[in-house]
């Protein structure tokens, strides 16, 4: 009988055996942090909703599309504009084609900014807001350069915003 007692509690240590605790397990303690500490604590490490992600995500890469289109365009009219501000005479055309480019140049910054407010209110996507804000002042330098007649300059600086947006959707 003494045996089958002894089977008995070694199939028994046996089996708990996986269950025990071991010498290196820590021993958990509950500790109570005031309210204050967890919402900052959950502030910096706020997960953004990847519904949200992905619609900034969306409307990032729209905005791209637009402005490499318009990039296109841009190298067409910026060259025209040269070439007839070299010429004495002065036309109403290209006086209007000044201004519809200025326009333009003007309402991708517009945009720009719209976009640097939306990603700026989207949890975890803070980094991304700070990159597109660069990239929208470097649209109003290059509002500014189209506004002096550096055309040339202003399409170059148009195509440091497309990089910097790239950039900034690669880190998305």
């Amino acid at each position: 009988m003494k045996s089958l007692t002894t089977a008995a509690a070694l199939c028994l240590l046996l089996v708990l055996w996986p269950f025990a605790p071991t010498a290196n397990a820590q021993s958990r303690t509950r500790r109570t942090s005031s309210s204050s500490a967890q919402k900052r604590r959950a502030g910096t490490n706020a997960k953004p909703d990847q519904t949200q992600v992905n619609a900034a995500r969306i409307k990032l890469a729209d905005r791209i599309k637009a402005l490499s289109q318009f990039l296109y365009l841009y190298g067409r009219l910026s060259k025209d504009l040269e070439l007839t501000s070299t010429q004495s005479a002065s036309s109403d055309t290209m006086t209007k084609s000044k201004a519809a480019l200025l326009g333009s140049l003007r309402n991708v910054r517009e945009g720009l900014d719209d976009l640097v407010a939306q990603f700026r209110f989207t949890p975890g996507l803070e980094q991304q807001s700070d990159m597109i804000k660069a990239a929208a002042q470097r649209a109003a330098d290059a509002e500014a350069s189209a506004s002096a007649g550096q055309y040339n300059q202003a399409g170059l600086t148009l195509v440091e915003v497309v990089r910097q947006l790239t950039d900034a959707l690669v880190e998305m």
